[in-house]
């Protein structure tokens, strides 16, 4: 959670309050008087609020049945305590961000932002807790540190997704838990789960399986102006992001399982970048890449590019290596 002293959070809502002026027209019922960022750093992604649509009502087909996928294309995997595995293929979230679901009773929120390559599945019940308030979630449009800002639909709060973190309105400070998912090939899901769900293609016109960043993951962070990572790092190397600390995915695949700070992670070749060829399926190799720990229990994490990584955790420590 973000930690403030009470001069720094007073310094920050008395910017935010002077800079609030340019959103409170299209948030009127966001209260902007309660930040934990700089609206100096919120810009404008582009499309307006809710321009790229959240799904409210995703609709599943069993995996047996699904024809237009191709082997390599990514996935994001979700496999609940009961019930079967649920794939939600990349192609869909790449112009949705957003999928709102509910998984053997439990609130769900599926989430990729290409801009930063963050995918993350989140407890759509505030902190997790069994009786906590349920929230759905939209995209505002708008970017900090270029990942996606998401707004609840109950209070109008905006939310990082990078970190799951309320940053201004009613909710800010509140957390979301970040749940066991990974991104995967719909090969290795098909293969692992037969009998598992996939998203259908929703009913929007949207070109599914192409790629609108073209060439994104090998040029330059797009409307991200901090610092690149240390070490060397290049911005957009993908880094496997567990907590506060970051594995290269160069050093991960050059050793294919790696175990220190209890966690156990894996590589196997076999999925393609969604953010490398106009068609997602022929990307770039990148791999599938698992992280569990001692018990080799599924742990949350998530494979972001290295500059985000950077920007959302500037203290975070980079697992190197000897």
């Amino acid at each position: 959670m973000i930690a403030m002293t009470p001069i720094a959070l007073f310094v920050t809502v008395s910017m935010g309050l002077a800079q609030s002026d340019r959103f409170e027209a299209g948030w009127p019922n966001t209260d902007f008087s309660r930040l934990a960022i700089d609206l100096g750093d919120v810009i404008s992604g582009g499309p307006p609020r809710d321009g790229i649509p959240a799904i409210l009502d995703p609709a599943f087909i069993l995996a047996s049945a699904e024809t237009r996928l191709d082997a390599r294309e990514p996935v994001m995997t979700y496999v609940p305590d009961n019930g079967p595995a649920r794939a939600y293929p990349i192609r869909y979230l790449m112009w949705h961000e957003i999928v709102n679901d509910v998984v053997d009773g439990r609130p769900v929120v599926v989430t990729f932002c290409p801009l930063c390559n963050t995918g993350m599945v989140f407890d759509g019940r505030l902190d997790g807790q069994l009786n906590g308030q349920a929230l759905t979630f939209g995209v505002s449009g708008l970017l900090r540190h270029s990942d996606m800002i998401m707004y609840d639909h109950q209070t109008e709060s905006w939310w990082q997704q990078a970190l799951g973190e309320g940053i201004a309105g009613e909710m800010t400070g509140r957390e979301l838990t970040q749940l066991p998912a990974w991104m995967e090939s719909w090969a290795a899901f098909r293969q692992s789960h037969p009998d598992g769900l996939v998203l259908d293609e929703p009913n929007w016109r949207r070109a599914y399986g192409t790629n609108p960043y073209r060439n994104y993951d090998t040029t330059r962070p797009f409307l991200y102006t901090g610092e690149d990572p240390p070490h060397g790092i290049p911005p957009l190397e993908r880094v496997v992001r567990v907590g506060d600390r970051a594995w290269p995915l160069t050093r991960l695949r050059a050793r294919g399982t790696i175990t220190e700070a209890g966690l156990t992670l894996s590589w196997v070749e076999g999925q393609a970048s969604a953010l490398d060829t106009g068609d997602i399926g022929a990307g770039r190799e990148v791999g599938n890449v698992r992280v569990r720990d001692a018990q080799g229990r599924d742990i949350a994490h998530d494979i972001p590019f290295a500059f985000a990584f950077h920007a959302f955790h500037p203290e975070g420590r980079w697992m190197l290596g000897d």
